[in-house]
């Protein structure tokens, strides 16, 4: 799987339809004519994660030299159809799945670690917050990217990203995420949309209050009765944590692992966490790109497998 990953970058599959794809995307077209296909363009976009823009137009160059490609781009035509794209995250071919969703940040400081050890932080500089849905089959369905404190919490935007997903015909049986996500309107809407939300509620969520939805939940994990009696007597912290992690157990809480901590990890490792942009649209524009650059690549191993 990893070997076959590398050979996309060596790929040129999209120089057999460059011409054609040239044509579909200029129909119409008012104004200067697109040069360069989208197809060649994304393919740029995963070596950015790499290479700065003018070393993508070096590496234009030589494959022009060796005909590799018709004709390479120059450093303003990268920067103009790369800085700001935030390609769509391509959806698998079937259509039930469970999901999770979780956030993670990536950094906007490009200090090293030994200098802010050193020298300190002058002006601490707000981190960029990533949500991302993805399936236990460790493919990626959305992602979304705000600067911290500028956007919504992260059970809105699995809301969001699930209500989208049903849109488009995906069916969700269950909904996997942490401790971050127990608000009642998560319950809500998931109930409406039919979807099992395994999300761990608050250690002191009372069984008898909030929603309806939020209630069922809190009485499955703690193991509680539905009517009224003596359990309160008995029910501590310690008995709810334990109640909470046989829940966990018994319905594999585990799966959001390779969901959304394993994205987030292969990703960071990958392409690292520091973010190069400055300006608020550059800095969503690249969180979302390295996110996408991921999934392409998998999906291309996949596919060749």
């Amino acid at each position: 799987m990893y070997v076959v990953r590398g050979e996309f970058y060596l790929d040129f599959d999209f120089v057999d339809s460059w011409k054609e794809e040239l044509k579909l995307m200029n129909e119409g077209k008012v104004g200067r004519p697109f040069l360069f296909p989208d197809s060649f363009m994304k393919w740029q976009a995963v070596w950015h994660q790499f290479v700065d823009y003018r070393g993508l137009e070096g590496i234009a160059r030589k494959l022009s030299k060796f005909n590799l490609i018709p004709e390479y781009d120059d450093y303003t035509t990268i920067w103009y159809r790369i800085h700001y794209m935030k390609p769509e995250i391509a959806l698998p071919d079937y259509d039930d799945f469970d999901v999770g969703c979780d956030g993670s940040g990536l950094k906007t400081n490009n200090a090293g670690h030994y200098r802010i050890y050193k020298y300190g932080e002058r002006t601490r500089k707000k981190h960029l917050v990533v949500i991302i849905t993805a399936n236990t089959r460790h493919k990626l369905l959305d992602v979304e990217a705000y600067i911290e404190g500028n956007g919504p919490s992260e059970p809105r935007v699995g809301i969001k990203h699930v209500k989208r997903l049903v849109r488009k015909g995906k069916k969700i049986g269950k909904y996997y995420a942490d401790g971050g996500h127990d608000s009642n309107d998560l319950f809500v809407q998931l109930e409406k949309l039919n979807i099992e939300p395994l999300v761990p509620v608050d250690i002191n969520a009372s069984p008898s209050g909030s929603d309806p939805p939020r209630r069922k939940a809190a009485r499955a994990q703690f193991r509680l009765p539905s009517g009224p009696g003596r359990w309160t007597f008995h029910d501590t912290k310690e008995r709810r944590k334990r109640m909470q992690k046989r829940w966990r157990k018994s319905v594999k809480h585990g799966l959001r692992w390779p969901a959304t901590e394993g994205i987030f990890s292969s990703v960071k490792r990958k392409f690292g966490e520091n973010c190069v942009s400055r300006k608020k649209e550059n800095l969503i524009a690249e969180a979302v790109q390295r996110f996408w650059a991921y999934d392409v690549i998998c999906s291309y191993a996949q596919q060749k497998m």
